[in-house]
């Protein structure tokens, strides 16, 4: 991955560079995965699979990484969705109730149907009837459980899948 000039990087107040065409964005991915999850969800699971997924080489799109005070959340999500190459959903029950896990969810399979990106499900205190009575498409995703698997392995086989894909 190349390395950014300083005059690219955007400033904590404001970003003065011009604005991208969503395809030179979608070209120049920044990311290897987005992670779109319901806020309930952060210190059981996400943050520390960020920071395995971090540990383990990958770049990560996440809220808490990403955004700024001031930011456009549709903006920065459409962006960080556009220029990321897998996207992880962690599913949960909070996670179906959530209009921006939706939202998301949404980008990541219009992205996903058109061979742009990959969906890769991680399953948190729901059954398969659970998934399938919020979206049968997805329960049909080999996926990986925090009831049967710890973080850490989840992360490593991730890592693993992405690496291998390069």
């Amino acid at each position: 991955m190349r390395q950014r000039p300083l005059s690219e990087i955007p400033s904590l107040l404001h970003d003065n560079r011009p604005p991208q065409s969503s395809l030179a964005e979608a070209e120049d991915r920044e990311f290897d995965v987005f992670i779109s999850h319901a806020s309930e969800d952060k210190d059981p699971i996400v943050r520390p699979l960020v920071d395995a997924l971090k540990t383990g080489g990958l770049t990560v799109w996440y809220d808490e990484l990403n955004l700024k005070i001031g930011d456009s959340l549709r903006r920065k999500i459409d962006a960080g969705l556009a220029r990321s190459r897998f996207g992880i959903v962690v599913l949960s029950k909070s996670f179906f109730k959530k209009g921006w896990t939706n939202y998301e969810l949404d980008g990541l399979v219009t992205r996903s149907v058109s061979g742009d990106q990959v969906i890769l499900p991680i399953w948190h205190e729901i059954t398969k009837q659970e998934l399938i009575d919020f979206s049968p498409s997805l329960a049909d995703k080999v996926a990986r459980s925090t009831g049967t698997h710890t973080v850490s392995e989840i992360a490593s086989e991730i890592v693993a899948v992405i690496q291998g894909s390069a």
